[in-house]
């Protein structure tokens, strides 16, 4: 293009604006390009600076002689000076010389110099230009807390098994396998074709000891909470304190330390054994407590043969008086815990096998270690409602403590040690919203605080989290605030707007305002890891993740469909 075709000027220069004027809107485009908003323009200085910016908005003025002149708003981007960009537009001298659009090879310049080609991790383009990769800084987009925000339809399916898949194929050479280690709590059991080989846990083989809860989610599945009332709290905790240390190998001196939150063994049927007894508890007139073992004998409820509470529901003997004890006063409480003792529905959790199961097991099942995976699906679509939260909870606070030992024992020898964890793990919460809401209810209590505490914590310890929802004003402001890298998808919900514009570190003038309009798979690419703040082309993952909408207007159409109801109600009834 020659400069004395452009017939364009620079009029105005703020901050964060640049206002040009353009005579002639045909001499001023790239004759391969169409000048559009989001298009790329570059104005040089007489000392050889070129600063590098992106059409927002364009008007026309209309003289008193009818003559067009196109005013053009552009948000300044950085410098390019040679191969290197650099963020910020306060170098250029004043007045600049010459405006005119930017080439392609200029426009991939500003990514493909930016980025060490060893920390380069690429998944999108430019969206108003394909050619143009946009990479992100590998080792920033994983190491800090990421959000991938976008309603129904906009794709964010797609680009969480995009980003995933390609984490899991890079590789420094030729090996099978990398170090990648990622577990997403998969709600909508959607990712199992996205990620065939992964470690695969649903609610037919996953095992979670109850053992390993703590005292916080142990209340939230036996205790009514909200009642308040301290002999069910503290009934709960004597006995399961108690029973720890029965069963605890430890010596006499260390069994001493063992406490409500010890994740060691305890026998939740004895547990439900001592709380049935001291539910039928009556004293005498000495105020004793007195029972009848089942070999007949009479004895006093105390320390020493505490025990036998624990061994079977025992006869209360008939030298008590109905006045005093507990007496039925822990009905309710007794109630809950048989009902979730015995409900086939908690057998992941409360049944024999996840008893028996031991905590390195747990660890390894979690973490991919059996089979050698990248990538865990813990598939949370048969858990009940009930203890989604405790199950969240449970998982993630196992992975975050996993951390924190790993660390404690990689840099017991050497405290200067620099990676403290040469196993880091990516935690994915697909439809986040669902179980760390602001919502101050009971049953989020715990999977809000696990889950906070590694928004706030986690990256110490090699523990990241990538959010995904549609609905982000909903989620818990403590763990949304944390994120540094945002992949913003289309959100038409005004509330959603607002609050992801509230709290993004990085909105390149009005970008943000782009969201209700962009396509199916296109997003802002926001944060520390990439150069720019840019609207991107998320590219196609290799294996979509299954979709779960029903074509309910094709089936309605088709031939009446008969249903078998007995089957229906034995997999209801199992």
């Amino acid at each position: 293009m020659e400069e004395k075709n452009i017939n364009a000027e620079v009029i105005s220069v703020f901050p964060n604006k640049i206002r040009i004027s353009v005579d002639n809107l045909e001499d001023f485009k790239r004759a391969d390009e169409t000048l559009r908003v989001g298009s790329y323009l570059k104005i040089a200085d007489n000392e050889n600076t070129v600063l590098m910016s992106i059409i927002e908005n364009f008007s026309i003025e209309v003289s008193d002689l009818g003559e067009r002149k196109y005013l053009i708003e552009a948000n300044p981007l950085g410098i390019l000076k040679g191969e290197e960009f650099v963020r910020g537009g306060d170098s250029i001298a004043i007045p600049p010389k010459k405006v005119e659009p930017a080439t392609k090879e200029e426009i991939k310049r500003i990514y493909d110099q930016s980025i060490d080609q060893n920390s380069r991790f690429t998944f999108s383009c430019l969206s108003m230009n394909k050619d143009v990769k946009v990479p992100v800084d590998g080792n920033k987009f994983f190491n800090k807390h990421i959000a991938v925000i976008g309603s129904t339809g906009s794709g964010k399916s797609h680009t969480l098994a995009t980003i995933l898949q390609k984490a899991i194929d890079e590789k420094n050479e030729g090996y099978d396998l990398n170090n990648s280690h990622i577990i997403l709590f998969d709600i909508h059991s959607e990712y199992k074709a996205a990620f065939p080989n992964a470690n695969y846990i649903d609610i037919a083989n996953l095992a979670l000891p109850y053992w390993l809860l703590n005292s916080e989610e142990i209340e939230e599945l036996f205790l009514d909470t909200d009642a308040n009332d301290h002999n069910q709290r503290n009934i709960l905790k004597e006995a399961i304190v108690s029973n720890r240390k029965h069963y605890s190998d430890r010596d006499v001196l260390d069994k001493e330390k063992i406490h409500y939150d010890t994740p060691t063994f305890f026998d939740l049927k004895e547990v439900l054994n001592y709380v049935t007894n001291r539910n039928n508890e009556k004293k005498n007139r000495d105020n004793d407590i007195l029972w009848v073992d089942s070999e007949g004998e009479e004895f006093c409820f105390n320390e020493e043969n505490q025990y036998k509470l624990f061994q079977d529901v025992l006869t209360v003997s008939t030298n008590t008086t109905s006045a005093a004890g507990m007496n039925g006063k822990l009905i309710n409480f007794l109630n809950r815990l048989e009902n979730k003792v015995n409900d086939k529905r908690f057998d992941f959790l409360l049944g024999d096998r996840a008893k028996n199961t031991t905590f390195e097991e747990t660890l390894k099942k979690l973490l991919g270690y059996n089979d050698k995976t990248n990538i865990t699906l813990l598939d949370l679509s048969g858990i009940p409602f009930e203890v989604l939260s405790i199950t969240v909870s449970l998982v993630s606070r196992i992975i975050f403590e996993y951390g924190y030992f790993y660390k404690r024992l990689r840099t017991s020898d050497d405290p200067q040690e620099k990676i403290n964890n040469d196993v880091p793990i990516l935690l994915v919460y697909e439809e986040a919203h669902k179980y760390v809401p602001k919502s101050e209810l009971t049953m989020y209590r715990s999977s809000k605080k696990s889950i906070e505490r590694i928004a706030k914590e986690g990256r110490k310890y090699g523990i990241t989290l990538m959010l995904a929802s549609q609905r982000p004003s909903e989620i818990s402001e403590t763990i949304f605030s944390q994120c540094n890298n945002f992949i913003a998808m289309r959100l038409t919900n005004p509330n959603d707007q607002n609050y992801v514009k509230k709290l993004l570190p990085d909105t390149m003038g009005n970008l943000i305002d782009k969201m209700p309009s962009l396509s199916a798979g296109q997003a802002l690419l926001i944060g520390e890891s990439v150069v720019l703040p840019s609207v991107v082309q998320i590219d196609l993952c290799e294996s979509p993740p299954s979709s779960n909408d029903i074509p309910y207007f094709n089936l309605w159409k088709e031939e009446w469909k008969d249903l078998d109801f007995d089957s229906i109600k034995k997999e209801w009834y199992k």
